[in-house]
Parts: C-alpha cells; structure tokens; sequence
C-alpha cells in the first residue's frame, strides 16, 4: 500500500529555543489508522501542525499525497488543505455561524450545490447527537456540542486524511468511544486518520489501531507496534 504521509529527519523549532520536534521520522500508509500518545509537552500538536500543513518545518522532509509539503508554492496550500479534514484541539468554530453552516462550510467551500448538501449535513448532525442544536451558534453551545460539531465538521467531505488533536477531551465516554468508531468507519471508507490523545483507558479499546508515541519531541517505535499492557491507566 502507498503512503500518504513520508517524514524524514524531521525537526521543528519556534524561535531560537531547542527544537520542538527532533529527528522525527515515520511513514503513514494510505488508509491507515493511527493514535498519536504522549505526555503534555510532548510535541503531538506541533506534529499535527505539520501534518495538516499549518506549519513549515526548520529541518528535513515531508511528503505528502507524493508531493514535497515543505517547498510547496504558497498559492497550492488551501486546495492541498482541502484534502485534509482537521479536528481542532480549541474547536475554531466560526461564531457567526449556526451548527449547520458550520458543519456545511467544507462543502460549501467545495462548491457542492446546496441541493447536495442538506441530506450529508442532516445526516452527520444525528449522528454526534445535534439534530436538535441544528440552528444553535457556537456560543450557546456547552464545550462538548462544540466538539461535536468540529468533528462532524470535519468528517463531511470525507477527506483523504483526518487529524484530530485530543477529538474526545470534552465530551463524556460514551460519546468519546462513538466519536472514535465515527472515525473507524471513516477510516474504512479510505480515509486515513492520526488522532492525538492522551486517554489511555480509550487507547486500549481500540486495539487495532496503530500507536505511535512522542516523549520530549522524539517519535519511541515510529512503526506503530507499541501497546500498552492493559493494567496501565496513566502515561509512563
């Protein structure tokens, strides 16, 4: 199977402190499903940065979908973005916007004809449980229907990458596992997925999975073969 994500000899630096990110090397086939853990500080955000192409790195190579992602043209960005569903960890929900619009705002931008899009946005509402919050605005939202609708958000357009920064830290466990299993279903339609989290207890259930872990900005077993045995509930 091709890969979709190839990083070598990655580092990322903000200003002239140390590096962020040291030495981070990793391949992602199409079609994978990855869980990205590690302690606070650790550097999975700034990982994910790099991913949905948010940042450049100071170092070394990335490719993306075959393509050199850090000589990349500036004016190829957004559309090279587009292929990209993002989860974010702070939601960037636009406040104007009910919960519709904004879950409908990838496929508007897409330039789906509205026709098309009602059914898909109805759809993923009932699905993360908001098809009664369908006209609500972010403000009036608690911060786990926010959370709710940043994903759904960022499912619609079925991407061909997905990347969630802790996509279950505000919302309660069972949901949390649901959203997860949105994602697995996401994941067999092609897409592939990397999701940051630090939930170990959610982790195991989710054995399938390949797990990478970052500890002070250097990827332990890039491959993916690492586990944690099952009496472990909190990070080494």
């Amino acid at each position: 199977m091709a890969n979709i994500v190839q990083f070598e000899n990655v580092g990322l630096r903000y200003g002239t402190g140390q590096e962020t990110l040291s030495d981070v090397s990793f391949a992602l086939a199409a079609g994978a499903f990855h869980l990205l853990t590690g302690p606070s500080g650790a550097g999975k955000t700034s990982l994910l940065r790099l991913l949905y192409l948010a940042q450049r790195p100071s170092r070394g190579i990335i490719r993306l979908f075959g393509e050199d992602a850090v000589m990349m043209p500036r004016d190829r960005l957004p559309g090279f973005r587009r292929r990209i569903g993002v989860v974010f960890q702070d939601f960037r929900l636009v406040p104007h916007l009910s919960a519709w619009d904004n879950i409908a705002l990838p496929l508007r931008v897409a330039g789906v004809v509205e026709a098309d899009i009602q059914q898909p946005v109805r759809e993923m509402l009932a699905w993360v449980g908001l098809a009664d919050r369908a006209q609500s605005r972010p403000a009036t939202l608690s911060g786990g229907e926010q959370q709710r609708v940043a994903i759904a958000r960022a499912v619609i357009a079925r991407p061909e990458m997905l990347v969630a920064d802790e996509p279950t830290g505000n919302v309660d466990p069972d949901m949390a596992e649901r959203l997860l299993h949105l994602f697995e279903s996401l994941n067999r339609l092609g897409t592939t997925v990397v999701v940051a989290t630090h939930d170990y207890h959610l982790l195991n259930r989710f054995p399938a999975a390949r797990m990478m872990r970052l500890d002070k900005g250097r990827l332990i077993d890039p491959t993916g073969s690492l586990r944690y045995p099952p009496a472990v509930g909190v990070p080494a």
